[in-house]
Protein backbone atom coordinates (compact mmCIF):
# COMPACT_ATOMS: atom_id res chain seq x y z
CA UNK A 1 0.00 0.00 0.00
CA UNK A 2 1.53 3.29 -0.85
CA UNK A 3 1.87 6.02 1.71
CA UNK A 4 0.37 9.07 1.81
CA UNK A 5 3.41 10.98 0.94
CA UNK A 6 3.07 8.89 -2.45
CA UNK A 7 -0.67 9.32 -2.72
CA UNK A 8 -1.12 13.34 -1.67
CA UNK A 9 1.99 14.88 -1.28
CA UNK A 10 0.41 17.94 -0.68
CA UNK A 11 -1.60 16.72 2.52
CA UNK A 12 1.40 14.86 3.66
CA UNK A 13 3.51 18.63 3.27
CA UNK A 14 0.94 20.14 4.96
CA UNK A 15 1.32 17.84 8.18
CA UNK A 16 4.84 18.01 8.29
CA UNK A 17 4.12 21.93 8.12
CA UNK A 18 1.92 21.52 11.48
CA UNK A 19 4.21 19.01 12.98
CA UNK A 20 7.11 21.47 12.81
CA UNK A 21 5.15 24.10 13.66
CA UNK A 22 3.67 22.02 17.12
CA UNK A 23 7.49 20.93 17.65
CA UNK A 24 8.90 24.46 17.37
CA UNK A 25 6.56 26.63 19.61
CA UNK A 26 4.45 26.00 22.94
CA UNK A 27 0.68 25.13 22.46
CA UNK A 28 -0.68 26.94 25.82
CA UNK A 29 -4.95 27.26 24.74
CA UNK A 30 -6.51 25.46 27.65
CA UNK A 31 -8.56 23.46 25.48
CA UNK A 32 -5.35 21.43 23.61
CA UNK A 33 -3.17 18.94 24.69
CA UNK A 34 -0.77 15.96 23.40
CA UNK A 35 -2.15 12.29 22.61
CA UNK A 36 0.26 9.04 22.78
CA UNK A 37 1.20 7.29 19.93
CA UNK A 38 -1.48 4.44 21.23
CA UNK A 39 -4.20 7.19 21.00
CA UNK A 40 -3.11 7.76 17.39
CA UNK A 41 -2.63 4.42 16.36
CA UNK A 42 -6.01 3.62 17.70
CA UNK A 43 -7.78 6.55 16.11
CA UNK A 44 -6.32 5.99 12.71
CA UNK A 45 -6.92 2.35 12.43
CA UNK A 46 -9.77 0.57 9.64
CA UNK A 47 -11.62 0.91 12.87
CA UNK A 48 -12.91 3.73 10.86
CA UNK A 49 -14.40 1.52 7.39
CA UNK A 50 -17.18 0.53 9.63
CA UNK A 51 -20.84 1.80 10.18
CA UNK A 52 -22.53 0.92 13.17
CA UNK A 53 -25.63 2.64 14.02
CA UNK A 54 -27.54 1.97 17.15
CA UNK A 55 -26.19 0.37 20.19
CA UNK A 56 -24.27 -2.83 21.13
CA UNK A 57 -26.56 -5.89 20.09
CA UNK A 58 -29.18 -3.42 18.82
CA UNK A 59 -27.05 -2.24 15.55
CA UNK A 60 -29.19 -1.35 11.81
CA UNK A 61 -26.00 -3.44 9.96
CA UNK A 62 -24.44 -6.36 10.43
CA UNK A 63 -20.71 -7.60 10.90
CA UNK A 64 -20.72 -5.63 14.48
CA UNK A 65 -19.26 -7.76 16.78
CA UNK A 66 -15.84 -6.23 17.60
CA UNK A 67 -17.26 -2.95 17.48
CA UNK A 68 -19.55 -3.91 19.91
CA UNK A 69 -16.68 -5.38 22.25
CA UNK A 70 -14.90 -2.24 21.78
CA UNK A 71 -18.08 0.31 22.41
CA UNK A 72 -18.71 -1.63 25.49
CA UNK A 73 -15.04 -1.60 26.87
CA UNK A 74 -14.98 2.09 26.28
CA UNK A 75 -18.35 2.33 28.31
CA UNK A 76 -16.29 0.12 31.19
CA UNK A 77 -13.75 2.09 31.28
CA UNK A 78 -15.10 4.92 31.72
CA UNK A 79 -17.13 4.13 34.67
CA UNK A 80 -14.14 2.58 36.21
CA UNK A 81 -11.94 5.89 35.81
CA UNK A 82 -14.31 7.73 37.55
CA UNK A 83 -15.34 5.08 39.54
CA UNK A 84 -18.60 5.01 39.27
CA UNK A 85 -21.24 1.45 40.22
CA UNK A 86 -22.60 0.79 36.49
CA UNK A 87 -25.56 -0.21 38.53
CA UNK A 88 -26.34 3.30 39.32
CA UNK A 89 -24.71 4.82 36.40
CA UNK A 90 -24.56 5.10 32.39
CA UNK A 91 -22.39 6.65 29.95
CA UNK A 92 -23.04 7.19 25.86
CA UNK A 93 -19.27 7.21 24.50
CA UNK A 94 -20.70 8.06 20.89
CA UNK A 95 -20.94 11.92 20.79
CA UNK A 96 -18.72 13.23 18.40
CA UNK A 97 -17.87 16.41 20.86
CA UNK A 98 -18.55 18.02 23.90
CA UNK A 99 -21.16 20.70 22.15
CA UNK A 100 -23.03 17.80 20.83
CA UNK A 101 -23.08 15.86 23.99
CA UNK A 102 -24.85 19.07 25.76
CA UNK A 103 -27.22 19.35 23.47
CA UNK A 104 -27.96 15.43 23.36
CA UNK A 105 -28.21 15.82 26.68
CA UNK A 106 -30.80 18.90 26.53
CA UNK A 107 -33.00 17.11 23.70
CA UNK A 108 -33.04 14.09 26.07
CA UNK A 109 -34.69 16.13 28.99
CA UNK A 110 -36.18 19.10 28.32
CA UNK A 111 -38.81 20.17 25.49
CA UNK A 112 -38.77 23.31 23.09
CA UNK A 113 -38.93 26.80 25.36
CA UNK A 114 -38.10 24.81 28.45
CA UNK A 115 -35.59 26.95 30.88
CA UNK A 116 -32.02 26.59 31.25
CA UNK A 117 -29.56 27.93 33.24
CA UNK A 118 -25.87 28.09 33.00
CA UNK A 119 -22.82 30.49 33.68
CA UNK A 120 -22.38 33.72 31.12
CA UNK A 121 -19.73 33.21 28.44
CA UNK A 122 -18.01 36.40 29.21
CA UNK A 123 -18.03 35.14 33.52
CA UNK A 124 -15.88 32.14 31.69
CA UNK A 125 -18.77 29.94 30.51
CA UNK A 126 -19.80 27.84 27.18
CA UNK A 127 -21.11 28.80 24.15
CA UNK A 128 -23.25 25.13 24.30
CA UNK A 129 -24.73 26.55 28.04
CA UNK A 130 -27.19 28.83 26.60
CA UNK A 131 -25.09 32.11 25.18
CA UNK A 132 -26.78 35.21 23.62
CA UNK A 133 -26.33 39.00 23.19
CA UNK A 134 -28.66 41.95 22.91
CA UNK A 135 -28.66 41.32 19.05
CA UNK A 136 -28.41 37.86 18.41
CA UNK A 137 -29.06 34.62 19.83
CA UNK A 138 -25.65 32.80 19.40
CA UNK A 139 -25.70 29.26 20.37
CA UNK A 140 -28.58 26.73 19.10
CA UNK A 141 -29.30 26.51 23.17
CA UNK A 142 -30.54 29.50 23.38
CA UNK A 143 -32.46 29.28 20.17
CA UNK A 144 -33.93 26.44 21.51
CA UNK A 145 -34.55 26.65 24.82
CA UNK A 146 -35.06 29.66 27.15
CA UNK A 147 -31.62 30.57 28.81
CA UNK A 148 -30.97 33.26 31.54
CA UNK A 149 -26.82 32.76 32.67
CA UNK A 150 -25.76 33.23 35.85
CA UNK A 151 -22.60 35.69 36.67
CA UNK A 152 -19.25 36.11 38.39
CA UNK A 153 -19.35 38.89 41.62
CA UNK A 154 -18.11 41.57 39.69
CA UNK A 155 -15.79 42.15 43.15
CA UNK A 156 -14.28 38.62 44.09
CA UNK A 157 -14.45 37.39 40.24
CA UNK A 158 -15.72 34.35 41.73
CA UNK A 159 -19.54 32.51 41.71
CA UNK A 160 -21.53 33.97 43.86
CA UNK A 161 -23.77 31.17 44.88
CA UNK A 162 -26.11 32.78 47.21
CA UNK A 163 -26.97 34.99 44.16
CA UNK A 164 -27.22 31.98 41.76
CA UNK A 165 -29.20 30.67 44.52
CA UNK A 166 -31.94 33.65 44.74
CA UNK A 167 -31.54 33.97 40.68
CA UNK A 168 -32.67 29.98 40.42
CA UNK A 169 -35.43 30.11 42.64
CA UNK A 170 -36.68 33.23 40.77
CA UNK A 171 -36.36 31.84 37.49
CA UNK A 172 -37.09 27.86 38.22
CA UNK A 173 -35.13 26.66 35.40
CA UNK A 174 -35.64 23.00 34.23
CA UNK A 175 -31.92 22.44 34.48
CA UNK A 176 -29.28 24.45 36.22
CA UNK A 177 -25.41 23.75 34.51
CA UNK A 178 -22.29 23.59 36.03
CA UNK A 179 -19.50 23.71 34.41
CA UNK A 180 -16.73 26.32 32.25
CA UNK A 181 -14.21 27.00 29.44
CA UNK A 182 -12.51 30.04 31.31
CA UNK A 183 -12.73 29.65 35.35
CA UNK A 184 -9.41 28.98 37.31
CA UNK A 185 -11.42 28.03 39.79
CA UNK A 186 -13.24 24.42 41.50
CA UNK A 187 -16.85 24.28 42.08
CA UNK A 188 -18.81 23.91 45.01
CA UNK A 189 -21.22 20.99 44.06
CA UNK A 190 -22.62 20.49 47.89
CA UNK A 191 -23.99 23.76 47.84
CA UNK A 192 -25.82 24.01 44.08
CA UNK A 193 -26.99 20.65 44.65
CA UNK A 194 -29.43 22.21 47.81
CA UNK A 195 -30.61 24.73 45.23
CA UNK A 196 -31.57 22.51 42.78
CA UNK A 197 -33.07 19.90 45.48
CA UNK A 198 -34.92 23.08 46.69
CA UNK A 199 -36.55 23.53 42.61
CA UNK A 200 -36.57 20.12 41.95
CA UNK A 201 -34.38 20.40 38.75
CA UNK A 202 -31.62 18.56 37.59
CA UNK A 203 -28.48 19.50 38.06
CA UNK A 204 -25.51 18.73 35.20
CA UNK A 205 -21.94 19.53 35.37
CA UNK A 206 -19.78 19.87 31.98
CA UNK A 207 -16.56 18.70 33.20
CA UNK A 208 -14.80 19.23 29.84
CA UNK A 209 -12.04 21.33 31.01
CA UNK A 210 -11.18 19.44 33.84
CA UNK A 211 -12.39 15.62 33.48
CA UNK A 212 -8.56 14.81 33.77
CA UNK A 213 -8.27 16.54 37.27
CA UNK A 214 -11.60 14.80 38.40
CA UNK A 215 -10.54 11.59 37.45
CA UNK A 216 -6.89 11.92 39.12
CA UNK A 217 -8.93 13.10 42.38
CA UNK A 218 -7.08 16.42 42.10
CA UNK A 219 -10.65 19.08 42.29
CA UNK A 220 -13.96 18.20 43.98
CA UNK A 221 -16.07 15.07 42.57
CA UNK A 222 -19.10 16.23 40.37
CA UNK A 223 -20.71 12.48 40.46
CA UNK A 224 -21.27 12.84 44.37
CA UNK A 225 -24.38 15.37 43.47
CA UNK A 226 -24.99 15.63 40.12
CA UNK A 227 -27.68 13.71 38.11
CA UNK A 228 -25.94 14.72 34.71
CA UNK A 229 -21.84 14.51 34.05
CA UNK A 230 -20.75 15.67 30.32
CA UNK A 231 -17.20 15.77 29.16
CA UNK A 232 -15.10 16.38 26.52
CA UNK A 233 -11.87 13.72 26.22
CA UNK A 234 -9.15 16.03 24.53
CA UNK A 235 -8.34 18.10 26.91
CA UNK A 236 -6.84 17.45 30.33
CA UNK A 237 -8.09 14.38 29.73
CA UNK A 238 -5.74 13.61 27.03
CA UNK A 239 -7.24 11.71 24.46
CA UNK A 240 -9.22 12.12 20.99
CA UNK A 241 -11.75 14.78 19.84
CA UNK A 242 -14.75 13.24 21.45
CA UNK A 243 -17.41 13.43 23.87
CA UNK A 244 -19.17 11.47 26.59
CA UNK A 245 -21.98 11.86 28.89
CA UNK A 246 -22.58 9.79 32.19
CA UNK A 247 -26.06 9.71 33.97
CA UNK A 248 -27.79 8.66 36.67
CA UNK A 249 -29.45 5.54 35.76
CA UNK A 250 -32.73 6.86 37.76
CA UNK A 251 -33.65 10.48 38.96
CA UNK A 252 -36.25 12.14 40.71
CA UNK A 253 -36.75 15.49 39.32
CA UNK A 254 -40.13 17.80 40.41
CA UNK A 255 -40.75 14.46 42.64
CA UNK A 256 -41.52 12.41 39.50
CA UNK A 257 -39.01 9.36 39.42
CA UNK A 258 -37.29 9.25 35.88
CA UNK A 259 -35.64 6.45 33.98
CA UNK A 260 -32.76 8.24 31.81
CA UNK A 261 -30.96 5.67 30.16
CA UNK A 262 -33.30 5.14 27.04
CA UNK A 263 -33.98 9.06 26.89
CA UNK A 264 -29.71 9.69 26.68
CA UNK A 265 -29.81 7.08 24.36
CA UNK A 266 -32.46 7.89 21.77
CA UNK A 267 -31.45 11.14 22.22
CA UNK A 268 -27.68 10.48 21.03
CA UNK A 269 -28.96 7.95 18.50
CA UNK A 270 -31.43 8.72 16.90
CA UNK A 271 -31.92 11.65 18.13
CA UNK A 272 -28.80 13.72 16.76
CA UNK A 273 -26.76 11.34 15.64
CA UNK A 274 -25.78 8.65 13.11
CA UNK A 275 -23.22 6.37 13.11
CA UNK A 276 -20.55 6.43 15.75
CA UNK A 277 -16.78 7.41 15.29
CA UNK A 278 -15.74 3.83 15.83
CA UNK A 279 -11.94 4.91 15.46
CA UNK A 280 -12.22 7.38 17.80
CA UNK A 281 -14.16 5.27 20.48
CA UNK A 282 -11.30 2.67 20.32
CA UNK A 283 -9.01 5.60 21.20
CA UNK A 284 -10.94 7.04 23.81
CA UNK A 285 -10.65 3.90 25.32
CA UNK A 286 -6.37 4.05 24.94
CA UNK A 287 -6.80 7.28 26.85
CA UNK A 288 -8.81 6.17 29.61
CA UNK A 289 -6.53 3.33 30.13
CA UNK A 290 -3.69 5.42 30.07
CA UNK A 291 -5.62 8.15 32.28
CA UNK A 292 -6.00 5.49 35.07
CA UNK A 293 -2.65 4.92 36.07
CA UNK A 294 -0.03 6.39 38.89
CA UNK A 295 1.81 8.24 35.72
CA UNK A 296 -1.36 10.35 35.02
CA UNK A 297 -2.37 11.60 38.10
CA UNK A 298 1.24 12.60 38.62
CA UNK A 299 0.98 14.46 35.31
CA UNK A 300 -2.03 16.60 36.77
CA UNK A 301 -0.20 17.54 40.42
CA UNK A 302 2.15 19.07 37.55
CA UNK A 303 -0.24 20.52 35.42
CA UNK A 304 -2.07 22.17 38.69
CA UNK A 305 1.99 23.15 40.43
CA UNK A 306 2.95 25.06 36.71
CA UNK A 307 -0.86 26.60 36.27
CA UNK A 308 -0.04 28.00 40.05
CA UNK A 309 3.34 28.87 39.43
CA UNK A 310 2.91 30.68 36.11
CA UNK A 311 0.48 32.79 37.93
CA UNK A 312 2.28 33.65 40.98
CA UNK A 313 4.91 35.05 38.21
CA UNK A 314 2.27 37.31 36.91
CA UNK A 315 0.75 38.22 40.06
CA UNK A 316 4.15 38.90 41.45
CA UNK A 317 4.69 41.26 38.25
CA UNK A 318 1.93 43.34 38.60
CA UNK A 319 -0.33 41.61 36.20
CA UNK A 320 -3.97 40.94 37.01
CA UNK A 321 -5.01 37.72 36.50
CA UNK A 322 -8.67 37.06 37.20
CA UNK A 323 -9.23 35.65 40.99
CA UNK A 324 -5.91 36.24 41.48
CA UNK A 325 -4.46 32.71 41.28
CA UNK A 326 -5.96 29.29 39.72
CA UNK A 327 -6.94 25.66 41.70
CA UNK A 328 -7.50 24.00 38.01
CA UNK A 329 -5.40 23.53 34.40
CA UNK A 330 -5.70 27.10 33.47
CA UNK A 331 -5.38 31.25 33.83
CA UNK A 332 -7.28 34.03 32.53
CA UNK A 333 -5.17 36.89 32.32
CA UNK A 334 -6.75 40.36 32.07
CA UNK A 335 -4.69 42.56 30.14
CA UNK A 336 -6.70 45.82 30.53
CA UNK A 337 -3.89 47.62 32.82
CA UNK A 338 -1.05 46.77 29.79
CA UNK A 339 -3.84 49.12 27.44
CA UNK A 340 -2.79 45.96 25.00
CA UNK A 341 -6.23 43.87 24.07
CA UNK A 342 -6.57 40.01 23.95
CA UNK A 343 -6.59 40.31 20.23
CA UNK A 344 -3.03 42.05 19.80
CA UNK A 345 -1.28 39.79 22.76
CA UNK A 346 -2.92 36.36 21.03
CA UNK A 347 -1.64 37.82 17.58
CA UNK A 348 2.01 38.98 19.05
CA UNK A 349 2.30 35.56 21.20
CA UNK A 350 1.54 33.59 17.92
CA UNK A 351 4.12 35.50 15.87
CA UNK A 352 6.74 34.31 18.42
CA UNK A 353 5.92 30.46 18.97
CA UNK A 354 3.24 30.80 21.79
CA UNK A 355 -0.43 29.47 21.05
CA UNK A 356 -2.97 31.18 23.15
CA UNK A 357 -6.58 32.03 22.89
CA UNK A 358 -7.94 35.79 23.24
CA UNK A 359 -11.08 35.33 25.90
CA UNK A 360 -13.35 37.63 27.31
CA UNK A 361 -13.15 38.61 30.75
CA UNK A 362 -16.20 39.90 32.88
CA UNK A 363 -15.96 43.31 32.12
CA UNK A 364 -16.35 42.99 28.54
CA UNK A 365 -19.21 43.80 26.00
CA UNK A 366 -18.15 42.00 22.81
CA UNK A 367 -16.36 38.04 22.32
CA UNK A 368 -14.56 39.63 19.41
CA UNK A 369 -12.53 42.10 20.93
CA UNK A 370 -11.77 41.15 24.47
CA UNK A 371 -9.41 42.24 27.11
CA UNK A 372 -8.31 38.81 28.24
CA UNK A 373 -6.19 36.15 27.34
CA UNK A 374 -6.93 32.28 28.40
CA UNK A 375 -3.49 30.30 29.53
CA UNK A 376 -3.87 26.23 29.79
CA UNK A 377 -0.68 24.28 31.41
CA UNK A 378 -2.09 20.62 29.86
CA UNK A 379 -0.23 20.43 26.81
CA UNK A 380 3.51 22.50 27.79
CA UNK A 381 3.43 20.08 30.81
CA UNK A 382 3.00 16.63 28.18
CA UNK A 383 6.22 17.78 26.85
CA UNK A 384 8.00 18.08 30.47
CA UNK A 385 7.78 21.45 31.70
CA UNK A 386 7.71 22.21 35.23
CA UNK A 387 7.86 25.25 36.99
CA UNK A 388 10.96 26.35 36.63
CA UNK A 389 10.44 26.10 33.15
CA UNK A 390 7.44 28.81 33.45
CA UNK A 391 9.78 31.27 34.22
CA UNK A 392 11.38 31.08 30.61
CA UNK A 393 7.26 31.42 29.55
CA UNK A 394 6.50 33.95 32.01
CA UNK A 395 9.39 36.26 30.68
CA UNK A 396 8.11 35.46 26.95
CA UNK A 397 4.96 37.29 27.80
CA UNK A 398 6.56 40.07 29.51
CA UNK A 399 8.43 41.00 27.20
CA UNK A 400 5.47 40.85 24.29
CA UNK A 401 3.71 43.26 26.24
CA UNK A 402 6.74 45.96 25.89
CA UNK A 403 7.40 45.69 22.57
CA UNK A 404 3.12 45.45 22.31
CA UNK A 405 2.86 48.84 23.40
CA UNK A 406 6.12 50.38 21.85
CA UNK A 407 4.08 49.06 17.89
CA UNK A 408 1.38 50.67 19.43
CA UNK A 409 2.89 53.42 20.32
CA UNK A 410 4.00 53.73 16.57
CA UNK A 411 1.09 52.75 14.68
CA UNK A 412 -1.60 53.29 16.10
CA UNK A 413 -5.08 50.89 17.65
CA UNK A 414 -6.44 49.46 14.29
CA UNK A 415 -5.57 45.37 15.07
CA UNK A 416 -4.52 45.69 11.36
CA UNK A 417 -1.70 47.84 11.39
CA UNK A 418 -0.33 45.70 14.25
CA UNK A 419 0.23 42.93 12.54
CA UNK A 420 1.65 44.10 10.16
CA UNK A 421 4.49 45.61 12.16
CA UNK A 422 4.96 42.52 13.86
CA UNK A 423 6.66 41.06 10.80
CA UNK A 424 9.14 44.00 10.55
CA UNK A 425 10.11 44.08 14.35
CA UNK A 426 13.86 42.91 14.89
CA UNK A 427 12.97 42.43 18.71
CA UNK A 428 10.07 39.37 17.84
CA UNK A 429 12.41 37.98 15.09
CA UNK A 430 15.24 37.44 17.72
CA UNK A 431 12.28 36.81 20.26
CA UNK A 432 10.69 33.94 17.91
CA UNK A 433 14.19 31.96 17.50
CA UNK A 434 14.25 31.97 21.26
CA UNK A 435 11.09 30.50 21.63
CA UNK A 436 11.85 27.87 18.83
CA UNK A 437 15.58 26.79 20.66
CA UNK A 438 14.11 26.71 23.57
CA UNK A 439 10.90 24.34 22.42
CA UNK A 440 13.41 22.33 20.31
CA UNK A 441 14.80 21.26 23.77
CA UNK A 442 11.29 19.91 25.02
CA UNK A 443 10.98 17.60 21.82
CA UNK A 444 8.48 14.83 22.60
CA UNK A 445 10.08 11.69 23.17
CA UNK A 446 9.21 7.96 23.98
CA UNK A 447 5.12 7.85 23.73
CA UNK A 448 3.77 10.84 22.63
CA UNK A 449 4.01 12.35 18.92
CA UNK A 450 5.37 15.28 18.29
Amino acid sequence: MNSLKDNDLEIYNLIQKEKERQQEGFEMIASENIVSDSVLEAQGSILTNKYSEGYPGKRYYGGNEVIDEIEILCQKRALCLFKLDEKEWGVNVQPYSGSPANLEVYNAILRPHDRIMGLDLPSGGHLSHGFYTNKKKVSATSIFYESLPYKLNKETELIDYDELEKQALNYNPKILILGYSAYPRDLDYERVKKITDKLGCYLMMDMAHISGLVATQELNNPFEYCDIVTTTTHKTLRGPRSGLIFFKKEVTIYGEKIELTQKINDSVFPGLQGGPHNHIIAAVAVALKEANTPEFKQYIIQVKKNAKYLGQLFTKNNYKIVTNGTDNHLILWDLRNTGISGNKMEKILEYVGISVNKNTILSDKSAFSPNGIRIGLSAVTTRGLKERNMEFIFDIFDECVEISKNIQNNVGKKLKDFIKELYNNKELQKLKLKVKIYANIFRIKGKYYI
